[in-house]
């Protein structure tokens, strides 16, 4: 694992007590794929961690999310939150998003 990417991470999100896992596929809203509190909270970031996924931390939106179940995409409501989200980890990663 990249030492560099693990500096950046905030001790906080070490203690994190809930995590939340979304996949987009840029074609249909983002899906819930992993939600769980405390010890599985704690495997889900230590995954994404080793995948190097970026991490967002909002506990409200976290906790929010946790309510939808598994599989089920993302509201309507919080498309644009999502998207500022996702736009934010593109220029994390350098990349531009394509307009169709």
């Amino acid at each position: 694992m990249d030492k560099e990417y693990l500096d950046e991470i905030p001790e906080n999100l070490l203690n994190a007590s809930q995590a939340i896992a979304l996949s987009y596929d840029g074609e249909t809203a983002p899906t819930l794929v992993a939600k769980g509190d405390d010890d599985l909270a704690q495997a889900i970031i230590q995954l994404a961690l080793q995948a190097q996924v970026p991490i967002y931390e909002n506990a409200e939106l976290s906790q929010w999310l946790s309510k939808l179940e598994l599989g089920d995409e993302i509201p309507q409501a919080i498309y644009l939150t999502i998207a500022e989200i996702l736009a934010f980890v593109y220029k994390l990663e350098g990349k531009e998003p394509t307009m169709t």
